[in-house]
């Protein structure tokens, strides 16, 4: 399966060789993020695509100073809704009424439902729960990445505080989660990239219960 093949070629790039990323990849990847699966399909979270070189060097010394933050193509910065609001759930559902052409009973008592529980539920509960999407369609940018051949570095390790600041997101009422560096390995300088990929056996990962 080419897919597999794609997986099993990708790894987490510690080495990134500055060589920018051809737009129509880019692009993709996006796509791919706007197709990810979400909660009630609410999609908690935007996306910031950053080439702008000043600041992904004042990123880089807030998240461990790694390299490729600044030598990447790209950087993807996922920053999940600080909280649910009436205003963000009504605002979709209202787009699905608009693009589907017409009101569905079941989807307005879901609404309705949703509008009586998200809102009223503590602000980090809420948070938590969008940044789990944003992470499902962060794995999904992975994914179209290694599809094309184009490396990626999952990053958890930066200071959300001082991302949020940085990228002005407090006042967007949004906050940091992970990003992803998009780019092209640097084979010699990467003391990870010719090592075998290592993974648990099928039978310490999968249990099957039928």
């Amino acid at each position: 399966m080419e897919l597999l093949d794609k997986l099993n070629w990708r790894y987490a790039a510690k080495a990134m060789n500055g060589e920018k990323v051809a737009q129509e990849k880019i692009d993709n990847i996006i796509e791919a993020i706007s197709l990810a699966p979400t909660s009630s399909g609410l999609q908690p979270f935007e996306v910031f695509v950053i080439t702008n070189q000043d600041i992904k060097e004042k990123i880089k010394p807030v998240a461990w100073n790694q390299s490729v933050v600044t030598d990447c193509s790209h950087l993807f910065v996922f920053a999940a809704w600080d909280t649910y609001t009436a205003e963000r759930i009504n605002k979709m559902f209202d787009l699905t009424n608009t693009i589907r052409g017409f009101e569905n009973e079941g989807w307005e008592n879901y609404r309705q439902m949703l509008l009586a529980s998200y809102p009223q539920r503590d602000a980090e509960e809420n948070f938590n729960h969008a940044a789990k999407q944003a992470y499902i369609a962060f794995s999904q940018a992975i994914i179209a990445a290694a599809f094309q051949e184009v490396d990626c570095t999952p990053l958890e390790g930066f200071d959300p505080t001082a991302v949020d600041e940085i990228l002005n997101l407090k006042e967007k009422g949004l906050k940091s989660c992970v990003m992803l560096p998009i780019g092209y390995r640097d084979t010699e300088n990467d003391w990870l990239a010719n090592l075998a990929k290592v993974r648990k056996s099928k039978e310490d990962l999968i249990t099957v219960i039928d």
